[in-house]
């Protein structure tokens, strides 16, 4: 038996054991919790909040809602990660802290450093390894497993800072391959390295001919654009003419529907697609079985928390309220929005990560992710929300038979009233704005009661600009995000939103 069959066969047996394991949500979640609070009970944030008396608490985890504050980026870093950042140990996790993972989101904020400890990256190899036991499940081809994975993430080359690394989570992956994928890993740890997106792409194109790729994986706008230049290098009408095995999509990072229609365009036939919820604090989500959403990781580093995302919670500009009273798994009600609290193994406690998730199964912790806890609009009371906007998008697609992969909306002032300034990315032939900004609000006032009846008060119709693809990846490049892993943001407001105005203004004077 080959190595790689054995793989595949251990693999099923693998996904067999966890199919076996009817373990409740919440029993997984408790022994979770019980991990973290005993690997970090002698740091100073375990000091702190007396880990060690809550593991003696008869109801540790009720004990642990009670004692330990809710935390943000900022607090978490200015009061303890700053000190992992500056080489000091045992701080908020076990030991010294090697990487760190550089997120700013898709807020265009200044980087976060995020811990990535080495009980994490375990973490994030035992989440890639119950990922490929799935595959069984998705009835592949045999040969798929023969084949190689072309995965498009950052640069693998990271920053120094002389006692530990830093760069986007996915250089941090691809600068250690798990073993078991090093064999079928492309492009390689060492076309990985180049820094410079734009040269990597072309280094990946320049050598796709040599590789038999069944499955690509990364961000979506990223994947394509990398695709896009592979045809171009090679002037071909579909990828399948350069990869015939080619089955599987995975992707992560934002949802891949508003790609869809222009990604299988690059194809002979549509792929199996794959979803993934990794985030710089940790692998989250994935989806396990086809037709489904994805299932939370609950025994895997990370203890979850649910702050319903409504206004008792949090107030008009998304942030967090004092008296939050944040619910574990056992307390969340299928069809209704919460943001995301994170307890981790790289010492991240009861951690607002911004990300918007909705249970559709909750016995088997099924999630979709609705959107951002500061990416919405609600500007005067239509709360609209990433989901919603998504949504009226691919409507206006199906209706139009076009692409639109990218987008992103602000509120603006219409007079004495307000509106939603869309900016439309796609290559297709749209010219009529007017009627692309009819279907979006038409969508929208079946889909959000609220922005319904706002638009008979107080909001106006939306106003449509529609831009070429290129002015979206070229303001990730002017802005130092062309690196394979960003994503555009889908709402902007303030300052960001007037500086991507004077960009389009720009870009249109000179083109």
């Amino acid at each position: 038996m080959t190595v790689t069959s054995n793989l595949v066969k251990n693999g099923i047996r693998l996904l067999q054991h966890f199919d076996r394991q009817r373990i409740s949500p919440a029993i997984q979640q408790r022994s979770t919790l019980q991990y973290l609070l005993r690997r970090a009970e002698s740091t100073a944030f375990g000091q702190r909040y007396r880990f060690p008396d809550l593991l003696r608490s008869p109801d540790y985890t009720d004990a642990f809602r009670k004692t330990v504050a809710l935390h943000d980026y900022d607090s978490m870093f200015n009061e303890w990660w700053h000190r992992c950042l500056a080489g000091e140990a045992d701080v908020t996790w076990k030991g010294h802290v090697r990487h760190f993972a550089l997120s700013s989101g898709t807020s265009g904020a200044p980087s976060k450093y995020i811990p990535v400890t080495q009980d994490m990256r375990r973490c994030l190899k035992t989440g890639a390894l119950r990922m490929f036991a799935c595959m069984p499940k998705y009835d592949l081809p045999a040969d798929f497993y023969t084949k190689e994975w072309l995965m498009i993430g950052s640069t693998s080359t990271l920053q120094d800072l002389g006692h530990c690394f830093a760069g986007d989570l996915s250089g941090i992956n691809a600068s250690e391959p798990p073993v078991w994928i090093r064999r079928f890993y492309r492009p390689g740890t060492q076309i990985a390295r180049i820094p410079n997106w734009d040269e990597r792409t072309e280094v990946i194109a320049q050598n796709a001919y040599k590789w038999d790729i069944s499955l690509l994986a990364g961000t979506p706008s990223w994947m394509q654009l990398t695709v896009e230049h592979i045809l171009d290098h090679y002037k071909l009408d579909s990828l399948h003419q350069l990869w015939k095995n080619l089955s599987v999509v995975v992707t992560g990072g934002t949802s891949f529907e508003p790609y869809r229609k222009s990604f299988e365009r690059l194809l002979d036939r549509p792929l199996i697609h794959q979803e993934t919820y990794m985030a710089s604090e940790g692998f989250i989500a994935f989806q396990d079985r086809p037709d489904s959403n994805m299932r939370l990781l609950l025994n895997n580093g990370i203890f979850f928390e649910f702050v319903p995302f409504d206004d008792a919670h949090f107030d008009e500009a998304g942030v967090l309220r004092p008296n939050a009273e944040p619910l574990t798994i056992e307390e969340i009600r299928e069809g209704k929005d919460y943001a995301l609290l994170l307890s981790t193994c790289s010492g991240a406690w009861r951690y607002l990560i911004g990300d918007v998730v909705r249970f559709t199964d909750k016995e088997r912790a099924e999630i979709i992710v609705t959107g951002r806890t500061k990416h919405f609009l609600s500007i005067c009371g239509e709360h609209l929300s990433v989901d919603n906007m998504t949504h009226a998008v691919l409507k206006v697609e199906d209706k139009l038979n076009v692409g639109i992969p990218e987008f992103t909306v602000s509120g603006v002032h219409a007079g004495s009233h307000h509106a939603h300034r869309w900016y439309i990315g796609t290559n297709d032939p749209i010219v009529d704005k007017e009627l692309v900004g009819r279907l979006l609000d038409e969508e929208l006032c079946l889909l959000n009661d609220d922005y319904r009846v706002e638009r008979s008060a107080m909001l106006q119709k939306p106003q449509v600009e529609i831009v070429p693809l290129s002015y979206f990846y070229d303001w990730q490049r002017q802005s130092g995000k062309a690196n394979g892993q960003s994503k555009i943001a889908r709402v902007l407001k303030g300052q960001p939103f007037e500086a991507w105005e004077n960009f389009v203004c720009q870009k249109r004077q000179t083109t």
